[in-house]
């Protein structure tokens, strides 16, 4: 591991990278889920687009995360950014040439999905080469103040392109990014671990020794199980956001992007506090503060009357549930970095991630049915008091375990 000055110019050359990618992605993303709200109007079609998405996370993840730990993080990143890049290209050519129907949207986000799924946990397992073990949580903090910065970005911008262009111009977005990213990260050296012992192993014992990962850390492996069934709740409501603003409020997509804006603006207040200010020395208790924090703001989000002033209370009570899921994440994946061994870093955040992708389907299968025939807004209040339910159940788990 890089441990000495030099460490925080090879870590802002990927993070600035990799957010720059994150601006032209969310400025897609945030385009096709739009176009696919205006045209159906329909949770569950918008469930749908959630589930296709995930998919690919759901049955490449352990795939992943052994790629992740068994060979280059940098080259698995940096493929996976560019055939997300190429993906977008193609597709723009398509749309330039002819009309396309909708399920080509769906198919188009499941593709991005594998891209995804392959490349969250290889960056996310770069990290810690990189960053001394005391200086994770700020790191984290600093990523996630780019990513959020991103996600201000990104809306807006995709929201701006889908008003004034078509469809396959804003496309480049997304290839512009991914250039750039794949291009930061060409640039550094990251050491590679040795894998001796691993290439010796097969699929399946690699596999077991992620989940082992859990089994050994009791208070990692309840919070994860906390996580997991509060997500099957809290996933749905990113699919939800488009409707609740064309639908409930009877809003434009400039509204649209205003909301996710507030939510990414949360995200960067957090993430700004622990990269300068906050010293968190229980990574465990404040991640469970902020599944609480997010507990609430979702129920409130669904008490909201369908009227302007609502919208207004609902975009700020999101930008508090934006800055709450940092409180949950940023401490939880320090955690993780600090105390996993490097050479199963991988296979552990490819399984987290397998667990948000099964807790993401099913909560869109749920939700969706219950959004089409008694609104979305009652997905949130529903999610809410879900996600209240669990965090309290397994804090009270916990502390009867230490008495």
């Amino acid at each position: 591991m890089l441990q000495n000055k030099g460490w925080k110019k090879t870590f802002f050359i990927i993070a600035f990278g990799q957010a720059v990618s994150l601006i032209g992605s969310s400025a897609v993303q945030f385009a096709m889920i739009w176009w696919l709200a205006e045209r159906t109007s329909s949770p569950v079609m918008m469930g749908l687009a959630g589930v296709v998405a995930f998919l690919p996370m759901t049955f490449l993840s352990p795939f992943a995360g052994v790629a992740a730990d068994r060979y280059d993080r940098k080259a698995i990143s940096i493929i996976s950014d560019m055939s997300m890049g190429i993906l977008a290209l193609l597709y723009a050519v398509i749309l330039y040439f002819m009309d396309i129907p909708i399920w080509t949207v769906l198919a188009v986000l499941c593709a991005r999905g594998v891209g995804n799924t392959f490349q969250q946990p290889a960056i996310q397992s770069i990290i810690p080469q990189l960053v001394p073990p005391e200086q994770l949580v700020k790191a984290n903090g600093w990523t996630q103040l780019m990513t959020s910065g991103s996600f201000i970005l990104g809306p807006v911008i995709g929201a701006a392109l889908y008003a004034a262009v078509p469809m396959y111009v804003i496309l480049f977005t997304d290839v512009i990014g991914a250039a750039f990213a794949s291009g930061a990260l060409a640039l550094v050296k990251v050491p590679r671990l040795p894998h001796k012992e691993t290439e010796k192993t097969g699929f399946l014992t690699q596999f077991k020794e992620g989940i082992g990962v859990y089994r050994e850390d009791r208070k990692l492996f309840m919070l994860v199980t906390a996580q997991a069934l509060c997500m099957f709740f809290f996933a749905p409501l990113s699919t939800f956001y488009p409707l609740m603003t064309s639908s409930f409020f009877k809003l434009s997509a400039f509204h649209g992007s205003v909301v996710e804006m507030g939510f990414a603006a949360g995200m960067m207040v957090t993430a700004l506090l622990f990269g300068s200010v906050l010293k968190v020395k229980r990574k465990i208790g404040v991640s469970y503060a902020g599944l609480f924090g997010i507990g609430i703001t979702s129920a409130v989000c669904g008490l909201v009357p369908p009227v302007f002033t609502g919208w207004i209370i609902f975009t700020v009570t999101c930008s508090f549930m934006g800055a709450f899921g940092n409180v949950h994440t940023i401490p939880m994946t320090a955690y993780m970095q600090e105390t996993i061994a490097p050479e199963k870093m991988g296979r552990a955040f490819s399984l987290l991630g397998l667990i948000g992708s099964l807790s993401m389907p099913a909560g869109l299968l749920v939700g969706s049915p219950i959004a089409e025939k008694i609104g979305v807004h009652a997905w949130f209040f529903i999610s809410g008091v879900g996600i209240l339910l669990i965090a309290g159940v397994i804090v009270v788990i916990n502390w009867l375990r230490r008495l």
